[in-house]
């Protein structure tokens, strides 16, 4: 790069900003000083103790480099995780190629997206149904 910059001439170098707007309007205030009255609020969460699901995750990964031999275990999940990923795109591209699949899945789409408004948000037993699904749903989940 500092070779080619050398050979070009410092007037090639040199790019003249132009204006588009020939009316400039200046504004009524200034936005450095409105930047300047704004206050700086940082927030850290108090938490019960526990370790959050991304932190076990990280130590566990921490705990695992320690090890030779899970070195190579996690280097090859780590290379088949990306060759998953990358196998997953190209089936999408090729399904998205074919001439019917892609009509016939966004119709199921539409189809199911019509019989879920039907079955559980049109009236409101179906509603308090719907959220005492999702409340048990959760609680086994969270284990609570």
């Amino acid at each position: 790069m500092a070779a080619a910059s050398a050979l070009i001439p410092t007037s090639l170098l040199i790019i003249e900003k132009k204006s588009h707007f020939t009316n400039k309007r200046k504004l009524p205030f200034s936005p450095l000083a409105a930047k300047r009255t704004l206050l700086k609020i940082t927030a850290k969460a108090a938490g019960d103790g526990s370790d959050s699901s991304s932190e076990n995750i990280v130590k566990y990964v921490q705990n695992a480099w320690d090890n030779y031999e899970d070195r190579i275990a996690l280097g090859g999940l780590g290379f088949a995780s990306i060759v998953a990923f990358w196998a997953s795109l190209n089936l999408i591209s090729i399904i998205d190629k074919l001439p019917v699949i892609p009509s016939v899945l966004e119709f199921i789409g539409i189809f199911f997206s019509w019989w879920f408004i039907y079955r559980y948000l049109l009236f409101k037993p179906d509603r308090e149904e719907l959220y005492k699904i999702i409340k048990n749903s959760l609680t086994d989940i969270l284990g609570q």
